[in-house]
């Protein structure tokens, strides 16, 4: 078992704020406040006559809602931008400060705590590896990442840490023999309510979602979303998952399970029928380098971790791209996305990869008939998942769901 415990000191952040009223921080914000706020945190930075228009707001409004957010250190005010009449207009941003919260991603073979803060940044992160998760190892690693990150952090920051998102997959005990567990082990996982187990420990709200959708929904916030509306999504795990997006939202269907694309079947190389997580899962390449006797335990401590390993991983990509081409055909076949993001639990030249190959096995496919996407790189990276839980209490108190907020807007 091994433990990673790393803080991001190279990334260069703005002065601390110290804030009179800590407690305004935390509080669930109006929803005309977060209205502003998301508009503010969807285009970057705005003037008070931008908000205004994009609002629909009163001037008056928006001037006493930006008084109050500034105030309360949400937003930052930007230099003066001079214009050739009147007066200038101030920009305002979202201040990285003002909120943080915690984002806890659940796999098959490792743990991630982290500390994101209000504009999707990771300011800290705990990661622990394991031979398969047991609930209270899971439960005792969550404990010890929040506790160990929160010993950093002084009073101030502490106030403002808006909660915690916990993205997990739904029913653990699946596919137990693909990871190694012993026959039974993982059924410990039926009747656990992690999200009561943790909350009954903390003192922040707790919030839960499946892993994959969690990445998708970091994709949509922080990546893609802001060009592509309709997209369909991958992430590559331990098994490979994925996510929909339509109309600027997730898409997560009737029982929450729509996106779910692991059992996707496709064709394997001799021709049988597979499900995708059979050939596109980062626990298939662990297997081709056990077969070659090489040592797979890089792939879990961190995606830069990983060396180039050779033939392994060359045959690994080839077929991982062979069957998300089909995939993606037959996505788009049946809902006509304008983007098909493709991420994973690996570093960036790995990802690289991937698509690439996946942008060539799709035009060795029948395409008759079908329009293809854009076939794109995910803009999170490997820890989607755990921004995507971050995500979660943030948007719960500050922000509106951005297919909420495009409907108000139109």
């Amino acid at each position: 078992m091994t433990v990673h415990d790393n803080s991001s000191d190279s990334i260069v952040l703005p002065p601390a704020v110290s804030f009179a009223g800590g407690s305004n921080q935390v509080r669930v914000r109006a929803h005309n406040e977060r209205l502003v706020l998301s508009l503010v945190r969807l285009h970057g930075s705005l003037s008070k006559a931008d908000i205004t228009r994009a609002s629909g707001l009163s001037a008056q409004t928006v001037s006493v809602i930006m008084r109050a957010l500034e105030n309360d250190g949400l937003l930052l005010r930007g230099e003066p931008v001079r214009g050739k009449v009147g007066q200038p207009s101030i920009p305002m941003r979202l201040n990285p400060d003002a909120v943080f919260s915690f984002g806890v991603k659940i796999g098959r073979r490792s743990a991630d705590v982290v500390l994101m803060d209000f504009i999707g940044r990771i300011r800290h992160q705990f990661r622990q590896t394991y031979a398969y998760p047991k609930p209270d190892e899971i439960i005792a690693i969550i404990m010890s990442g929040i506790e160990s990150i929160e010993a950093r952090l002084d009073r101030d920051t502490l106030a403002r840490i808006a909660g915690i998102g916990i993205a997990a997959p739904f029913e653990l005990w699946n596919w137990a023999e693909e990871v190694g567990a012993p026959p039974g082990a993982m059924d410990e996982w039926l009747g656990v309510d992690l999200q009561a187990e943790i909350a009954a420990r903390v003192r922040h709200a707790v919030h839960l979602q499946n892993d994959a959708t969690s990445a998708c929904g970091a994709e949509l916030v922080f990546g893609v979303g802001p060009s592509y509306p309709d997209f369909v999504y991958f992430f590559i795990g331990s098994f490979i998952g994925g996510g929909i997006v339509l109309n600027s939202a997730v898409y997560s269907g009737r029982t929450g399970t729509a996106g779910a694309l692991g059992p996707l079947p496709v064709r394997g190389k001799n021709g049988e029928n597979r499900q995708l997580l059979d050939i596109a899962s980062i626990f298939v390449l662990e297997k081709l380098l056990l077969d070659q006797s090489i040592d797979p335990q890089p792939l879990w401590y961190s995606a830069d971790d990983w060396v180039d390993f050779g033939a392994p991983l060359e045959l690994w990509i080839r077929d991982t791209a062979e069957a998300l081409a089909q995939a993606i055909v037959a996505s788009a076949s049946v809902i006509d996305f304008g983007a098909a993001v493709i991420d994973g639990g690996f570093p960036d030249w790995v990802r690289k990869r991937v698509v690439q190959a996946t942008r060539e096995a799709v035009t060795r496919l029948d395409l008759q008939g079908v329009i293809i996407p854009d076939i794109l790189e995910g803009a999170v990276g490997a820890q989607a998942r755990a921004i995507g839980g971050a995500s979660l209490p943030i948007f719960a108190r500050y922000l509106i769901d951005q297919n909420v907020l495009f409907k108000e807007l139109a």
